[in-house]
């Protein structure tokens, strides 16, 4: 018996990403078009896929070294990374996302290949 997840990004994430989007039209930086229709999915507080959810742990996990950048979570001059990492649902995305991908691997309901 399959458990349903509910993969809808709670509203921290959806403000986060729309706090992302926000700053790339300010500073005209940050982030690709991948990331742009992630934060505008994020924002809609559209359910996502599975997949989509390990696309975002596996985003977090290659760009935590953006973290360390210089103007990463300045407000008035932010870096591209943190732009970026915004769109994406910021620190709330990434922890969310984590938590979901662990509640797909313990129900099963996720095949890997």
């Amino acid at each position: 018996m399959s458990l349903h997840i509910d993969l809808t990004p709670p509203l921290t994430v959806a403000a986060n990403a729309e706090k992302g989007l926000r700053l790339r039209q300010d500073f005209s930086r940050g982030g690709t078009m991948i990331g742009v229709a992630r934060a505008r999915d994020l924002r809609a507080r559209k359910p996502l896929s599975e997949d989509t959810i390990l696309r975002m742990t596996s985003y977090f996990a290659r760009h935590a070294v953006d973290r360390q950048a210089q103007g990463f979570g300045d407000k008035e001059n932010p870096s591209a990374g943190y732009i970026a990492w915004l769109l994406w649902g910021g620190d709330a995305g990434r922890d969310w996302a984590e938590r979901k991908k662990a509640e797909i691997e313990a129900s099963g309901e996720k095949k890997r290949a």
